[in-house]
């Protein structure tokens, strides 16, 4: 065999890897990089500047001011004379934020006067008289009629009959994060609210020298709305007839074991049983 090398052939070097694809792999990483910057800047001015899209994005001390104003909203949209409590604040605990964290649920309550037969135009009236964007309206519940309605920052809001001459409405703030917890509005000084209540508790023959826990939330505008809370405790109060001159002969509602009346700018709420007596004096909303 000769041992010629063919002219146009080149002599083998062995494989050498392309520099093309080195400089995409390069560049691929540079991409993927600035990428996860990008993400991560977006996800800050998310965080700092966009509002919540789920509820657990707000604790409960977030939600808590939501809570009062829906519940002084309420208030005003139930008219003075149809007012007859403001409930206080109650936080349960022991719900699931997600499986691995707790969380709370704040709730409020508005008791309002509806005589039966009215409620739903009690509620329909209500709805009529909140915030447009609340969305508020009323449709056929399980019991009867039932308003519902969004408060924002997904606070609910739900209304539903007693069956006793009034409805209840309910500011439901969900299970959230506690953070730092619920604050209530700061004490509000008492006004007319505490003599009504004075005046009904001694007319029933009652403790009066206690101090009232006194309720309050915010009105739109500005003013302060109050209920003055007396557990009168447990024993027999006197009978409901000892209101009456109270009431000037014309209470808002007479249906045992409740009893409504207006006493001037108050509303007397008492519920008197065998064993106990609960009382409350209500000042609403300016109108």
């Amino acid at each position: 065999m000769s041992g010629a090398v063919r002219t146009g052939w080149a002599p083998s070097t062995g494989p050498a890897a392309p520099a093309p694809a080195r400089r995409w792999r390069r560049w691929l990483l540079v991409a993927t990089a600035l990428w996860a910057v990008l993400l991560t800047v977006l996800v800050w001015v998310s965080v700092r500047n966009d509002p919540p899209t789920v509820r657990e994005q707000r604790s409960l001390d977030q939600a808590g001011p939501v809570v009062d104003r829906a519940v002084g909203e309420l208030a005003r949209a139930s008219g003075a004379a149809g007012l007859l409590e403001l409930g206080p604040a109650r936080v349960e605990s022991g719900c699931r934020v997600t499986p691995f964290a707790d969380g709370a649920t704040l709730r409020r309550e508005v008791g309002v006067l509806a005589p039966a037969g009215t409620e739903r135009a009690v509620l329909s009236a209500i709805a009529d008289h909140l915030p447009a964007s609340w969305r508020a309206g009323v449709g056929p519940g399980l019991d009867g009629p039932e308003l519902r309605a969004d408060a924002g920052e997904f606070v609910a809001v739900e209304g539903r009959p007693t069956g006793d001459g009034r409805v209840r409405l309910t500011v439901d703030s969900g299970c959230r994060p506690v953070g730092s917890g619920y604050v209530p509005p700061p004490a509000a000084a008492p006004g007319p609210e505490a003599a009504a209540l004075t005046a009904a508790l001694r007319a029933l023959g009652r403790p009066a020298d206690a101090p009232p826990e006194l309720v309050t939330a915010p009105c739109p505008g500005g003013a302060v709305a109050r209920t003055a809370r007396s557990a009168a405790g447990s024993g027999p109060a006197g009978p409901v007839d000892a209101l009456a001159p109270l009431a000037g002969g014309a209470p808002l509602l007479d249906d045992p074991p409740v009893y409504a009346y207006r006493a001037g700018p108050v509303t007397v709420l008492a519920e008197l049983t065998p064993d106990a007596a609960r009382l409350a004096a209500t000042v609403g909303c300016p109108a």
